[in-house]
């Protein structure tokens, strides 16, 4: 069902008339400087909020800004950190849009959605749990454990995100290509296109 809408959005949603016109998603990843543009601003703005919250994770830990207090450094990076945000999101989307195909049959697509899972269920707890106890905390060089636990997830996560995210654009585990049962499995690659072949089958 996923994939079916995700074909109609790839190939139909937006196309004219003619057997040459283009769907909006296929003119989005042939124009040249369009997508260019899209694909630089998602890496620029995922440097702007990795690098704000780099620093407050490490804050959390207990590692770096250890004589400021915690909520001096958020609201001074929150900003920031919510402009990276809103500017990644809409840019991943189009990033999405353009070849959906290509990411729903890629496994590091996959794992990215995973770790945002991840990354998103310890901001609801810190901001929903952890953070109600800030007065007690708020300026000690080292936080509470659960302080740095929260901080460590965050930490991991998004180098998670960001080293599967860099993976996506490599062809190792390319539906159509020889490769593990279970990779094809998670992939979904008998129903793409190229279909799916084990590794060590005769092509």
């Amino acid at each position: 069902m996923i994939r079916d809408f995700l074909v109609w959005m790839a190939t139909e949603l937006g196309k004219g008339e003619g057997d040459v016109a283009m769907s909006w998603s296929e003119a989005l990843a042939g124009s040249l400087n369009f997508w260019g543009l899209v694909e630089g601003t998602h890496v620029l703005t995922l440097m702007l909020f990795m690098g704000t919250i780099l620093m407050v994770d490490l804050r959390l830990l207990g590692v770096a800004f250890r004589q400021t207090p915690v909520s001096v450094l958020s609201d001074r990076v929150l900003p920031l950190t919510v402009v990276g945000l809103v500017i990644m999101v809409i840019t991943g989307l189009g990033l999405f849009y353009a070849k959906p195909l290509l990411y729903y049959h890629n496994i590091w697509f996959r794992l990215k959605l995973v770790f945002l899972v991840i990354a998103a269920i310890n901001i609801m707890w810190f901001h929903f749990r952890i953070q109600r106890s800030m007065p007690d905390w708020d300026a000690a060089p080292n936080p509470p454990a659960k302080v740095r636990l929260s901080g460590a997830i965050s930490l991991l996560s998004w180098i998670a995100i960001i080293t599967v995210g860099r993976f996506i654009a490599y062809d190792w585990y390319e539906c159509g290509k020889p490769q593990p049962g279970w990779v094809n499995l998670v992939q979904e690659c008998a129903t793409s296109e190229r279909g799916a072949v084990e590794k060590g089958a005769p092509l």
